[in-house]
């Protein structure tokens, strides 16, 4: 398959901007309100977090552009691709409501629905392309790390 640059490159900046879209609401609360909520002794530091995250959205776009890739008119691409959509608009939001509107609970909430899609958005980019489905397992596995971490921020804060 021939790489289309410009493509590829639309699908790492689409999930790049995610992020920095989620830091709009992020960075403010860090050194306030983040900074006061008692946290378990596993939370690892802010430049962890954030080196991880540019990582996983870097696999994000080149998993989006390999679906991407197979074109629009191939059977579950466009499938894919609104599921693909609905997890990252959930991934944004769950920095809206955990920083943003500074509630851990329904945070929880949140990243249990953005869990669900990422598993849903794995299977279908799987059937697409394989390479796909697995450059997001470490995203699944990373958001699995952060619930159970915001589980226990919303324990340690109630």
């Amino acid at each position: 398959m021939k790489i289309d640059a410009k493509r590829l490159l639309v699908s790492i900046v689409v999930c790049q901007m995610a992020g920095v879209i989620g830091s709009f609401f992020t960075s403010p609360s860090i050194p306030t309100w983040y900074a006061m909520l008692e946290k378990p002794d596993f939370t690892p530091p802010g430049w962890v977090i954030g080196s991880v995250w540019i990582t996983l959205f870097l696999l994000m776009g080149i998993a989006l552009y390999l679906v991407w890739a197979r074109g629009l008119e191939t059977k579950g691409v466009k499938r894919a691709l609104g599921v693909f959509s609905i997890q990252l608009i959930l991934n944004i939001l769950w920095s809206v409501v955990f920083f943003g509107l500074r509630n851990p609970f329904y945070a929880l909430i949140e990243i249990i629905l953005l869990w669900i899609a990422i598993l849903i958005t794995i299977i279908e980019f799987y059937r697409i392309d394989k390479k796909a489905g697995v450059l997001l397992v470490p995203y699944i596995l990373w958001v699995t790390f952060a619930a159970f971490l915001n589980l226990k921020i919303w324990q340690l804060n109630i």
